[in-house]
């Protein structure tokens, strides 16, 4: 990987950061008036929409069904749509009903720890290494010290041990569908965004429907945070998050997860008033040593 190249991956991973830190507050607006299940239809559905009109006007198209390449394809697009948005999504709206707010920042945290072993075993150029695990371990300490040990605490909901376990089965999600992205076969990128984001929409959208039932009219305040959840951590994140696993590897995109409960934080603190943990500093030289360390002397990625 060039070094202009290693400079606009590691640009689209920071703003990948920002716009999934900022996510939190906008799915604590929309839960005001919308079930989670239709908070996820929702950003899904528009995400899709937004890319589908996006390639139509680039005269792209989505991928083709004529070959067995294509084919392939398709069948990768409805995996990440479902490995990626889909199922991790739903079980974090709902997970989140019932566990501490900081559990759900460790369990993103974990993914890294997913991807690694799975890259090793099934991604070329992907190993696992000494120092690629010393950084991803100094990495998720540093979110560990920012959220704190009292979020691993149990907080006495009925449904608390579930819903832990479901915040963890997103995080495999999560890497399962980085995985599943860097081994789909080379195509248009921002057509294999669309048809997993179209993907999406199809696989959850009967469920919200048939458990939630037609929503309401909600409040601009939510309608607001649907449209912003749909164009930004949606549809522009899965854009993003195909070129970077495509030219760097799951390996170097689940990174991103250590950035996102930072993020949260600080737009916690300049937006909402929220007090500024103590432990935050020590936070971020941990994860921004373990990033530091993890971007030295990265080679380039066949494919």
């Amino acid at each position: 990987m060039s070094a202009s190249a290693g400079t606009l991956n590691w640009i689209k991973l920071l703003a990948l950061g920002l716009i999934w830190g900022a996510s939190f507050m906008f799915i604590s607006v929309a839960l005001r008036d919308l079930g989670p299940l239709t908070i996820v239809a929702g950003r899904v559905g528009l995400g899709a929409l937004i890319l589908l009109v996006i390639i139509r006007m680039r005269r792209i198209g989505l991928p083709s069904l004529s070959d067995s390449n294509g084919r392939l394809v398709w069948a990768s697009a409805v995996a990440m749509g479902f490995f990626s948005s889909a199922l991790p999504f739903a079980m974090l709206s709902w997970g989140q009903k019932y566990v501490a707010s900081g559990f759900a920042g460790v369990s993103m945290a974990v993914v890294p720890l997913f991807v690694l072993p799975l890259a090793h075993f099934l991604v070329p150029g992907e190993r696992l290494t000494l120092r690629r695990g010393i950084c991803f371990l100094i990495g998720f300490a540093g979110v560990v010290v920012l959220i704190g040990f009292d979020a691993l605490k149990l907080i006495g909901s009925d449904y608390e041990a579930l819903a832990r376990i479901a915040c963890l089965g997103a995080s495999l999600c999560y890497a399962a569908g980085a995985i599943i992205t860097r081994l789909c076969p080379k195509t248009d990128m921002l057509s294999l965004s669309a048809a997993a984001l179209l993907s999406a929409t199809v696989i959850i959208l009967p469920f919200a429907l048939a458990i939630e039932g037609l929503p309401a009219m909600p409040s601009a305040m939510s309608l607001a945070a649907i449209v912003y959840l749909g164009l930004f951590p949606t549809a522009l994140a899965q854009v993003l998050l195909v070129q970077v696993i495509r030219d760097a590897g799951p390996s170097f995109m689940s990174l991103v997860n250590y950035q996102v409960p930072v993020w949260s934080v600080l737009f916690g603190v300049v937006l909402l008033n929220e007090l500024l943990p103590p432990q935050l500093y020590l936070s971020l030289v941990l994860i921004l040593g373990g990033l530091l360390l993890s971007g030295k002397r990265r080679q380039a990625l066949p494919g």
